[in-house]
């Protein structure tokens, strides 16, 4: 199981099930760059090579936000990938967050690369401004961008309908960061009919950072408003840890 920002929980569970997982550094390390800002998707072949090396039998990925939107962009281009949780995902690739090895946060540019060429991307609505009230909810941003880009927003949609991997989705109602629900059921709907498993979880109240069994409430930011509220975010979190185990293939996962 190949991990990518998401909680100690799923290393827990690892070790219930006697799973191996790596947790997958991919920016921000040495020789990555410091944003968000076309990062190799083959990054996370790395961790997958690990694992076959090491004998695993199926490959899953569990990640959230940006992280669960390169998961879903790589599983779709690796059948080795079996199963994709994915917690608070986009339905599209979006522009850099932060500067790439170049230092330059812009002008915009793709958030992902594959071998070697950026991915198509949505890039962000220049017209748009913050709320004056912090911490900020950009969810406004990431929904203006949409309309403001509709084509975009077509040749940057993650082809899941081609993807063979099981898919669980994981959002919340109350999302601040960015519409985590449409993104989810927009997935699932281009999942529609390829005979893939497809779940969803949603819980209308919950913000960006579901807050799964065995976790404490991550510290709140000053900075970024995720919505939510520590009660329906453990509601989240519990709801999809009864399908977490069993997307992943986990051994005894319906005990």
């Amino acid at each position: 199981m190949a991990r990518a920002g998401a909680s100690t929980s799923t290393e827990r569970a690892s070790s219930r099930y006697g799973a191996l997982a790596v947790a997958l550094r991919w920016f921000g390390g040495e020789g990555q760059p410091s944003g968000i800002c076309e990062v190799p998707l083959e990054t996370f072949g790395s961790a997958a090579d690990w694992l076959e090396d090491k004998g695993a039998r199926r490959i899953g990925v569990v990640a959230i936000s940006k992280g669960a939107e390169g998961a879903l962009l790589y599983a779709c281009r690796d059948p080795r990938v079996r199963a994709v949780v994915a917690i608070s995902p986009s339905s599209v690739a979006w522009a850099n967050v932060g500067p790439g090895l170049d230092g330059r946060a812009y002008p915009y540019r793709s958030s992902w690369t594959w071998r070697g060429a950026p991915l198509p991307f949505v890039p962000y609505d220049e017209s748009w401004k913050p709320e004056e009230e912090r911490p900020i909810s950009y969810r406004p941003l990431y929904e203006q961008s949409l309309r403001a880009f509709p084509e975009a927003r077509t040749t940057a949609a993650i082809p899941l309908e081609e993807c063979e991997a099981d898919i669980l989705l994981v959002a919340g109602g109350d999302d601040a960061v960015w519409p985590s629900v449409a993104f989810a059921e927009e997935l699932a709907a281009r999942r529609h009919g390829s005979g893939a498993a497809t779940r969803v979880v949603i819980e209308p109240q919950a913000g960006h950072r579901p807050i799964l069994p065995g976790e404490p409430p991550p510290e709140p930011s000053t900075t970024l408003a995720r919505g939510g509220s520590a009660a329906a975010d453990a509601r989240l979190g519990r709801a999809a840890w009864l399908d977490i185990p069993a997307c992943l293939g986990l051994e005894g996962a319906s005990e």
